[in-house]
């Protein structure tokens, strides 16, 4: 019986055209060889099982070639291979420089492979370095290793650094399909993407793996018998865990994850699975992006067809559950509900990937904002604050009015929990008058009540009605629904138009006069804060009816702007002028006008008269 030749040697590459997924690089050094312009030093460097060793034995055997050589030489007495990791010291790097120095008996060059240099000593790399800077001319090193970061930067600043990339699962499948047709092995596609896959970029692991698969499974290779000899999660386990979770079956989702646990598996390995199998679900769901999904034709299938069944939010969330479980697996107490919460949390996402809103969703984003103009203010409650506004004219047979509001919402607004609907009721043709601007008149049509407990009806002539919600109505509820139904039918727009609007001219001192009367009326009402903040400067008046008053910090200016709705239209109603506005400016150096302690206090009368100073002073006194 011929003994066994493992694939990873019998398969060895012989020539730059063999060698697998290092185009780049083998092209660099075939035209290297064709142009003589071959570095004496060369660093090869890439992860475990990609080609570094092979290239430099085949460079070895290629440039010492002539072609009178015979088919199968191999140049043996030109080409010395060290293994780094067992002769490190100095001197075997001593005995190495010895021998550089005799030039070769048949061929060209000398050839030295140094594999896994990084394993050298310090003192060995010192010795090592003025050979490896000025080699005689027929000797060149290959030096090789997994770990460049290892090697002193004296060591890469004297060689040729080529970096070796690992193997993509799409390179390794075809050569191993290759492999499979040489030996007569009949393997399925999708046994030799998962083999690819397992070997993680080592085309020598990949034939190591390979010729495990077929010692156990003879000479009909099939997905089942790979994923059953690799102790890997066949991906038909996912596929029926995401069907589970997008109908909802909890208890069959957590039956699937037992079985799964009884394989032999662990949850880590499941739910990370589950979280790679969601992203491959996401880049099926882009022509640009299905290249991403490194799988066999047959399981590129199944992933389009699960993937027109889920949705991006789905996955998106979906891929932010399952990651947060596996960072939190490792030290978590209880592994296994961890997982099984998981797998809840996944199968409770709605069908269309997002989660209810706890929040009242009846009235959301319907509250009515509406600004009277100056006429208005007597007579029509303050609900919330706008500055555009507009009044429209809608004249009907009847002696009625329609009011509505279409306003952008202002800071002070009235919440969501008192989301008001106010209409206005005149019965005679007298109270269409009640603008002072006597061109604006309003007719109006009555809507239908809400009959609901919250209501609030007002039934007199030259009244308002007010609907207000005395309650937070659910958002979840078939209540909620209603009451939604019930605020369109019934909500108010008012558009105003400010042509009509009064626009009288007024003077600095009537502006003085109704400034310091509101400030009187809200010291009363108990508002201090806002009458202290108004009476620290005196309102200028300044072109287009601006008032400008200067303030010594921000503070002040944003309490004033939070509260100035309800001064401004006392402004425009008693001014009799719509558009009068508020203009607000900062100065710190104003700040040194005000005395707020008593220190400050006490200099401010010894300004006004100097003779306070002689009395404390007289008297002994202290502050």
């Amino acid at each position: 019986m011929e003994p066994f030749i493992v694939s990873a040697r019998k398969y060895r590459p012989q020539t730059f055209k063999d060698v697998v997924g290092q185009q780049s690089i083998t092209n660099t050094l075939q035209n290297a060889i064709d142009q003589n312009h071959l570095a004496q030093a060369l660093l090869f460097c890439g992860p475990r099982g990609v080609g570094k060793t092979t290239c430099a034995r085949i460079l070895a055997k290629q440039i010492n070639s002539d072609g009178t050589e015979q088919e199968n030489e191999d140049f043996a007495f030109n080409i010395f291979e060290l293994d780094a990791a067992s002769n490190n010291s100095v001197d075997d790097i001593r005995n190495l420089i010895d021998q550089v120095r005799i030039p070769p008996q048949v061929g060209k060059y000398k050839v030295y492979i140094i594999d896994e240099v990084h394993m050298l000593s310090q003192s060995a790399f010192n010795a090592f370095l003025k050979t490896l800077e000025e080699p005689p001319k027929h000797a060149i090193f290959i030096l090789a290793t997994t770990e460049k970061h290892k090697i002193i930067p004296t060591i890469l600043s004297r060689c040729q650094i080529f970096d070796f990339k690992r193997i993509t699962v799409k390179d390794a499948a075809e050569y191993l399909k290759y492999i499979a047709e040489n030996q007569g092995i009949n393997a399925e596609d999708d046994a030799l993407h998962i083999i690819a896959q397992k070997a993680d970029g080592a085309m020598r692991d990949a034939l190591s793996i390979f010729d495990r698969v077929v010692s156990f499974s003879g000479s009909n290779l099939t997905r089942k018998a790979v994923t059953e000899n690799l102790n890997v999660l066949d991906y038909d386990t996912y596929f029926e865990a995401t069907d589970l979770i997008l109908e909802h079956k909890i208890p069959n989702l957590l039956l699937l994850f037992n079985k799964t646990l009884s394989l032999g598996f662990d949850g880590h390995h499941f739910i990370s699975g589950l979280a790679s199998h969601f992203r491959d679900l996401m880049v099926c769901q882009h022509p640009d992006t299905i290249t991403l999904l490194e799988v066999g034709e047959e399981a590129q299938q199944l992933y389009r067809e699960q993937s027109k069944r889920t949705s991006p939010s789905f996955l998106l969330q979906g891929l932010n559950i399952a990651n947060d479980c596996d960072l939190k697996y490792k030290t978590s107490k209880n592994q296994r509900l961890l997982v099984e919460l998981t797998l809840m949390k996944l199968a409770s996402i709605d069908f269309d990937g997002e989660k209810k809103n706890p929040e009242s969703v009846a009235l959301q984003n319907k509250t009515i904002d509406f600004i009277a103009p100056s006429a208005f203010y007597k007579q029509i409650p303050k609900v919330a604050s706008s500055s555009n506004q507009t009044i429209e004219k809608s004249v009907e047979n009847n002696n009625t009015e329609t009011v509505s509001t279409k306003a952008e919402p202002a800071k002070d607004s009235i919440s969501s929990e008192t989301k008001t609907a106010a209409t206005i009721d005149h019965t005679s043709t007298e109270e269409t008058n009640v603008v002072s601007n006597p061109q604006v008149k309003l007719e109006e049509k009555k809507p239908e009540p809400l009959n609901t407990p919250e209501t609030n009806d007002i039934k007199d002539d030259k009244k308002i009605k007010i609907n207000r919600p005395t309650k937070r109505v659910s958002g979840l509820s078939i209540k909620s629904l209603n009451a939604k139904k019930q605020h369109e039918l019934n909500r108010i727009e008012v558009v105003i138009d400010e042509k009509n609007l009064p626009r009288e001219n007024f003077t600095e001192e009537d502006l003085r006069k109704h400034w310091a009367d509101f400030i009187e009326i809200i010291d009363k009402k108990g508002q201090k804060i806002l009458a202290s903040n108004l009476h620290t400067d005196v309102p200028k008046l300044k072109e287009d009816f601006k008032i400008h008053i200067e303030l010594p910090n921000s503070t002040m200016k944003k309490e004033i702007e939070r509260e100035q709705f309800e001064l401004m239209e006392y402004l425009r109603a008693k001014l009799n002028n719509h558009f009068v506005h508020l203009d607000i400016t900062v100065n710190e150096t104003t700040a040194k006008k005000f005395a707020f302690t008593p220190e400050e206090k006490y200099e401010k009368l010894r300004e006004k008269n100097p003779v306070i100073d002689l009395l404390r002073q007289e008297f002994d006194l202290d502050l």
